[in-house]
């Protein structure tokens, strides 16, 4: 059984291999590359794999991940700027799009009244998974058509909760639906509450408990821990697991170990997101499609129509410019995995019939496979200008990263601060984290060594990066990896004895500070003032064997490049 699970993960990951690449050479995105190998090797393709289920419940973490990130680099107070968006623009956009999609359906379609009712709601949620992770490729998700987009998806996936709830009580038509709806409601908001409440007061310490420990395994685990435990408390109370996943995200937004949680988790995200799209394209029935081809895409470009008409003008209404509407709309055109998973339960229940059902999903993924292409026109209509203005106006890109905050660079961050200029702090050791965070100073905890940590606290964005750790060894890892990643970005570092200081150089640091010499030369001159020579004296001295200490650690460095 295992080994037969292994082959299926090892053909998957070769049909990315093949898939992703060429897909991302046309500029279409990863996305539809990992759609096309899952329909490729799955039971209407080549029929590789025929275990799609399996698969997909290991993919659907995928999704977890994908919302948890989301939620980490979205802090409460920036979300709390788009309630606006989210409770209006995204309740309004469910609410006549369902209508409009469940009226279609019963009335031109001859689907029961029942199965209407839901259909038309779930139909009207657009996938965040496909969109999300479009947007963060692109890196649009700062911008106004982004936030926006994302407002939308997080009132879609509350939406979930009646929608969730909903299924039951059409199989038992005398039950109340306003007092069951409202029952489930007021249960899931308080037990939303207390998540909420858990997480704000005892998150936080835990994950300073384990920093503490110095085990990175242990601290990864207890990440991957924080996702997934949260995740599976909200779907046990109704709710998706995404919702759970996005609100540990919150949480964790405001924290000291933001950074290297996010470079923990980022690596599983990734992989398991493209499982998830796979499996949908596994999913997909080919022989419905070939049998009813005109049926099939007429119905896609109908639901299409539907979300667009309705969307682009209730964005415009509330405030958003008429191109970036049209990008949203056309953006958040398709139906999603949550329309998936209420087909899925509504099958069960026999609300749906056999035919029915295939039609549907059917429609729901023939609707993500064109998605990439509906973003490659909305992303053409928003203008690179508009999305380097949020970008700036919502986040403080910092011009400075400090590696270490001990000794020096405690008061490397004293200087930027009295300046006035920006910086942040990365540190391992939880407990100068912990203090220095107490002070005010935007110190976070994390390995500096690991690249996933450094592009999360905005090294790419950066102009200048400070190393100033005490390991030589670790330092010379970080100025190694910094130049590999970032040529352009400026490095100094502090080093100790000439030679090392020449290596740092060598790895290719933009400046070295000896801080054995600069000692040194500050003692002398405090004995050269004492024994009567002047300071142009003075500095002559000190500036000829300054002078003459940097051109050492440069002809060592370029030595040994020329040797190599």
């Amino acid at each position: 059984m295992i080994s037969q699970y292994l082959a299926d993960i090892i053909i998957l990951l070769i049909a990315a291999v093949v898939a992703v690449p060429f897909f991302q050479a046309i500029r279409l995105g990863a996305v539809p590359g990992f759609l096309v190998s899952g329909v490729i090797v799955g039971p209407s393709g080549l029929g590789l794999i025929d275990n799609v289920s399996e698969i997909g419940y290991l993919a659907e973490i995928g999704v977890v991940l994908l919302l948890f990130v989301i939620g980490i680099e979205l802090k409460p107070s920036r979300l709390w700027l788009m309630r606006r968006l989210v409770f209006g623009l995204g309740t309004l956009q469910v609410l006549l799009a369902g209508i409009l999609l469940g009226g279609i359906g019963h009335f031109f379609f001859d689907i029961p009244l029942r199965a209407a009712t839901l259909i038309g709601p779930a139909l009207a949620l657009s996938s965040t998974a496909f969109v999300l992770q479009i947007l963060t490729e692109k890196k649009l998700l700062t911008s106004s058509y982004g936030r926006t987009s994302f407002s939308v998806l997080l009132l879609q996936d509350l939406a979930v909760v009646p929608l969730l709830a909903l299924v039951p009580l059409l199989v038992m038509p005398e039950l109340s639906f306003g007092k069951d709806i409202g029952f489930a409601l007021v249960e899931s908001i308080l037990t939303l509450g207390l998540i909420v409440l858990v997480g704000r007061y005892l998150l936080h310490p835990i994950l300073h408990r384990v920093a503490l420990s110095g085990n990175a395994e242990v601290f990864t685990a207890s990440a991957v821990l924080v996702v997934l435990g949260t995740a599976l408390v909200t779907e046990h109370i109704g709710l998706s697991m995404a919702m759970g996943a996005f609100l540990a995200g919150l949480f964790i937004s405001d924290s000291s170990y933001r950074h290297q949680v996010l470079a923990e988790v980022e690596p599983f995200r990734g992989l398991l997101l493209g499982l998830f799209f796979m499996s949908m394209g596994m999913s997909l029935n080919l022989n419905l499609l070939l049998e009813t081809p005109v049926v099939s895409f007429g119905l896609v470009g109908v639901l299409i129509m539907v979300k667009v008409a309705v969307l682009f003008p209730l964005a415009y209404l509330f405030g958003i410019k008429t191109k970036t509407s049209l990008a949203v709309a056309l953006v958040l055109a398709q139906s999603g995995e949550f329309a998936l998973v209420l087909f899925s339960l509504a099958y069960e229940a026999d609300i749906f019939t056999e035919k029915l059902f295939q039609h549907l999903l059917l429609v729901v993924l023939l609707s993500m496979l064109v998605t990439p292409v509906l973003a490659y026109f909305a992303q053409g209509l928003c203008k690179a200008k508009d999305k380097k203005a949020i970008k700036n106006s919502d986040m403080t890109v910092a011009p400075v990263v400090l590696a270490g905050f001990g000794r020096v660079g405690h008061r490397i961050g004293e200087v930027f601060s009295t300046a006035e200029i920006p910086f942040i702090a990365l540190d391992s050791n939880a407990s100068i984290v912990e203090k220095e965070r107490k002070k005010g100073h935007p110190v976070f905890y994390g390995d500096v060594c690991n690249p996933k940590l450094l592009e999360a606290a905005g090294a790419s964005d950066a102009k200048v990066v400070i190393v100033t750790l005490d390991d030589f060894d670790a330092t010379e890892q970080l100025v190694l990896t910094l130049r590999k990643i970032y040529p352009e970005i400026h490095i100094y570092a502090r080093g100790h004895s000439l030679r090392k200081c020449a290596e740092l150089r060598r790895l290719g640091a933009s400046g070295i500070v000896s801080e054995n010499v600069e000692a040194s030369l500050e003692l002398a001159r405090m004995a050269l003032d004492t024994m009567g020579y002047d300071n142009d004296k003075c500095e002559n001295i000190l500036g000829d064997f300054r002078k003459t200490y940097y051109s050492q650690i440069d002809d060592i460095a370029r030595s040994k490049v020329t040797k190599k």
